[in-house]
């Protein structure tokens, strides 16, 4: 399913409206970049979002700084849910500096638009649904921003984000001190959520945050498998196996 086709499945979710009535107007949205009059824009902007000013976004030379705004620089092929419900495919591209993903029809097609950043809106990245959120971080501050869903388990889940910070760089004050090039800096975080609580919390990868989240009555359990399994938190695939180990 491509593009056209995706934003007339949303307008129709959303709407209710029948297709007579918007058939006319979304060929001439994507096609053109013109805006459709009326509700029909805000339904179709609910999964396209703003227009990209793609010329203006690419006028940096990325190349001149150290590492990059996205999490790939290549546009990837996706499925496309909404309310767990798939809508079709498309190819993404995750500009964490910005929490916003990019996406077109295949990689050869030159028109780029942003995903609307609608919580009914999933993408699967490695398999797993990825999509926006609101979250609070370990400074107790509230954000927004894409979580990748690892774990779905009946007490918690388990959430991953990849986020990136811009330093501006410095020119060298003499002959004896280097220029400092400006870079993009990727950082890799998790959160987790308890099952009927309306708050997802940034977790420090620390084993006193575990007996913290599971209660000081599985302390000594949760200490037994962290010896027996040899986990390190630090590395995703055993943080997932400790919460697979909570949930059950």
């Amino acid at each position: 399913m491509n593009i056209k086709s995706i934003a007339l499945v949303f307008s129709l979710l959303l709407s209710g409206i029948a297709s007579a009535q918007t058939s006319g107007q979304i060929p001439v949205y994507m096609s053109s970049g013109g805006a459709p009059q009326g509700s029909t824009a805000g339904m179709i902007g609910t999964i396209l979002g703003p227009i990209n000013d793609a010329l203006q976004k690419r006028s940096k030379e990325w190349e001149e700084f150290q590492g990059s705004p996205y999490v790939s620089n290549e546009f990837q092929k996706t499925e496309v849910y909404y309310k767990n419900e798939k809508v079709g495919d498309l190819y993404y591209r995750h500009n964490a500096l910005n929490e916003e993903i990019e996406i077109k029809e295949s990689p050869q097609n030159p028109g780029i638009r942003a995903l609307g950043r609608d919580k009914s809106i999933a993408l699967m990245v490695d398999n797993k649904p990825m999509s926006f959120k609101t979250f609070i971080d370990v400074k107790g501050n509230t954000m927004n921003g894409y979580l990748t869903h690892l774990v779905d388990g009946e007490t918690y889940d388990l959430y991953k984000r990849i986020h990136v910070k811009f330093t501006e760089g410095s020119p060298a004050q003499n002959s004896f001190v280097k220029a400092t090039p400006s870079r993009f800096t990727q950082f890799i975080e998790y959160y987790v959520q308890k099952k009927g609580v309306d708050r997802v919390d940034e977790l420090t990868l620390k084993n006193r945050q575990l007996y913290k989240i599971a209660g000081a009555g599985e302390k000594d359990k949760i200490k037994t498998f962290l010896k027996d399994y040899d986990i390190d938190l630090n590395e995703e695939k055993d943080l997932i196996k400790t919460f697979e180990f909570l949930n059950r």
